[in-house]
């Protein structure tokens, strides 16, 4: 995954709460062997209603998504997170997040930004009033800054995700990052073992 480091974009603001990952993602889109594809089911229940806001133009290049509280909770599908990025957002700030979401989000690169209920009620009603405003996220310094809205607070990350991010780490990455003592461990192994030779 690429390394993020600071995000400043435009936003879309999903003004639902308890938005859980079958909404992100119907279930039909589930049975997709490929692991690309899955913007076009985004919200694809909902976007069926014209004035659904992913429907409108005014958001067509937000690069963050701004929600209620609540947001990705329900089943433990990586798809939500997959079609979430896939779309083009980079980020999604919401008051809370379902556990399962954040971690999944935090492996292949989208930042989960937590703001207090206030906070992220005052970045939906700035950036319903008008959708050229940008916010900008700064994963190293932990902060959310909307200069429009009056808004600059700090979010909290996990330090060992937040480098992660900074370094574009995921899972295979981290592993990889440790192949010396795996070789090591690999040629001093009692031949007894079982082997993938």
């Amino acid at each position: 995954m690429k390394p993020v480091r600071t995000i400043t974009a435009t936003t879309l603001p999903l003004d639902r709460s308890d938005v859980d990952t079958d909404q992100i993602i119907p279930s039909d889109w589930l049975k997709r062997v490929e692991r690309t594809g899955f913007e076009q089911g985004l919200f694809s229940e909902w976007r069926e209603v014209p004035d659904f806001v992913l429907n409108d133009p005014r958001f067509a290049d937000a690069r963050i998504l701004v929600a209620g509280p609540n947001f990705g909770t329900g089943s433990s599908r990586e798809h939500a997170v997959w079609a979430i990025q896939q779309y083009g957002f980079e980020a999604v700030i919401s008051p809370r997040f379902g556990d399962i979401f954040r971690n999944n989000a935090t492996k292949i690169g989208l930042v989960p930004v937590q703001v207090s209920e206030d906070v992220g009620r005052t970045l939906l009603n700035a950036v319903a009033d008008d959708s050229s405003i940008e916010i900008t996220i700064d994963v190293e310094e932990l902060t959310v800054l909307c200069a429009a809205a009056g808004v600059k607070v700090d979010f909290p990350l996990d330090r060992a995700v937040q480098h992660r991010l900074l370094n574009g780490l995921d899972d295979i990455s981290l592993t990889l990052a440790h192949s010396d003592a795996i070789d090591s461990f690999e040629t001093s192994r009692p031949n007894w073992m079982p082997s993938l030779a």
